[in-house]
């Protein structure tokens, strides 16, 4: 009820009170007077009070509307600054996923910018071979190569070795050519399969070039793992590849053009024959080079790769003094890499060729062999692999693998005494306690099958160091 109702309201029953109370008698006519202007300065000083107080309400509601004003703008402003911390951390995620190039994180020398990276590893492994005493120099004291197995002989002890040969630097450089290019180069080196050095007194070794190629918008040139190969899908081993013989394993020159998930290649071409004595021949008399297509299909739920690859093989009469000839190599692969969860990946590789043997395995096989006519008689391959990892925390990490391969090998040319089969299998154990350097254990199991039937395997502990940089 408003000031002004409540007045009209006490007036009505000072009026009601006064006629009731009122008597004809001229003597209490003072006296109700006197009581009506008591009675009104009362109702006067009522509202008065009530005037104050509805003043009073005001001021409180308005306070309360500043207050309420102010809140708003308080919870405005949390909600912005909220934004901007999501922003970041978007921004951060982002960077983390994709990470700046390596070039940014160089130094600079006038318009081109130099950096480094690489990484230091040192591996300690004691194994053992069941068909025969592995040589002092043999390349299975550094890695798993497949065609290297000893087949045949005794068996040996257990044979330890400490290595840090696969210790490798990378040089990078991107020079400012404009807004509308793009021009880097990468030169990469380490001591795997090279000379020098003994165990004796220094361990030396000489390094080596790995890859060497140079970049122009969409167009690599030089040396790089083969465009038939999906490096991305090799797992997380303790061994420099870990599933050799099921692994599309090649590095060399070419020329290669990629846009988005589409790469077009031509590569070195090299034809590897087997001669009817079993041995390697490589005859160096190509005219054409590897042809190469690959797509790259990639999302968040990982990537996937298919890729072919056609050759032409040749021979000419000096090789084998049977006369020039030539034949058709191609093969195709599917490879990729597959998330499954926040914590585990599949990572896995399928291959069928006929003529593509050393691109298979570290060239487990050849390419052809020669058939009683002097002809290229190609040799089809069948390999893959596949490895699961599991990330138990930020730290520790582990790895399972196997790897198959087989060859249809014309016996009546390359004898029985070639690569028929390979496998192998592997698990590991891998700990970072810091980001840049990992620990690693790892148990292995190799075998391979000569085409007559005889067997060889090797059996392997490994620990590794590397800290990366």
């Amino acid at each position: 009820m408003t000031n002004g109702g409540l007045f009209r309201l006490t007036r009505t029953a000072l009026m009601a009170a006064t006629c009731l109370t009122a008597t004809p008698a001229l003597a209490q006519e003072a006296s109700v007077e006197d009581r009506l202007d008591r009675l009104e300065r009362l109702v006067e000083g009522l509202i008065e009070r009530l005037d104050a107080e509805a003043d009073s309400h005001r001021a409180q509601e308005s306070e309360i509307t500043a207050q309420r004003e102010e809140m708003r703008q308080q919870g405005a402003a949390l909600l912005a600054a909220t934004q901007q911390l999501k922003d970041r951390q978007a921004e951060l995620a982002q960077q983390i996923a994709e990470p700046p190039e390596q070039e940014d994180r160089g130094f600079r020398m006038g318009k081109t910018t130099v950096a480094y990276s690489g990484y230091v590893k040192v591996d300690a492994m004691t194994q053992r071979t069941s068909g025969g005493q592995l040589p002092a120099t043999s390349i299975l004291r550094d890695f798993l190569v497949p065609g290297a197995i000893p087949v045949g002989g005794e068996a040996s002890g257990f044979d330890t070795n400490f290595s840090a040969r696969q210790t490798r630097f990378i040089f990078n450089t991107a020079t400012d050519v404009g807004a509308e290019h793009k021009l880097k180069s990468h030169i990469e080196l380490d001591f795997l399969v090279t000379d020098g050095g003994d165990e004796r007194v220094s361990n030396s070794f000489v390094p080596r070039i790995r890859q060497g190629f140079i970049t122009y918008d969409n167009w690599l040139i030089g040396q790089a793992w083969s465009t038939f190969m999906d490096v991305g899908a090799l797992p997380d081993s303790v061994d420099f590849i870990g599933v050799t013989p099921g692994t599309l394993f090649n590095r060399q020159p070419m020329v290669r053009w990629t846009k988005g998930g589409l790469q077009l290649a031509v590569e070195q071409p090299e034809t590897v024959v087997t001669d009817r004595a079993g041995r390697r021949i490589e005859a160096g008399d190509d005219t054409l080079p590897d042809f190469v297509a690959k797509y790259n299909w990639t999302g968040d739920w990982g990537r996937v790769s298919l890729a072919g690859i056609a050759r032409s093989l040749n021979i000419s009469d000096d090789d084998f003094g049977t006369g020039s000839d030539s034949a058709l190599g191609y093969g195709v692969a599917l490879s990729g890499k597959l998330n499954l969860g926040k914590r585990d990946d599949l990572r896995f590789s399928a291959s069928y060729g006929d003529g593509i043997g050393r691109y298979v395995g570290v060239n487990i096989v050849n390419d052809a062999a020669i058939d009683d006519e002097g002809n290229l008689d190609p040799i089809a391959t069948y390999a893959g692999f596949a490895a699961l990892r599991h990330l138990w925390d930020d730290k520790l990490r582990s790895n399972i693998g196997a790897a198959y391969f087989k060859a249809d090998n014309p016996v009546m040319f390359t004898t029985d005494q070639v690569s028929d089969e390979s496998w192998n299998a592997f698990a590991n154990l891998i700990w970072t306690p810091v980001a840049p350097l990992d620990f690693g254990v790892e148990l292995l199991y190799a075998e391979r099958m000569l085409e007559d039937g005889r067997t060889g395997n090797l059996q392997r502990l490994q620990f590794s160091t590397r800290y990366n940089f």
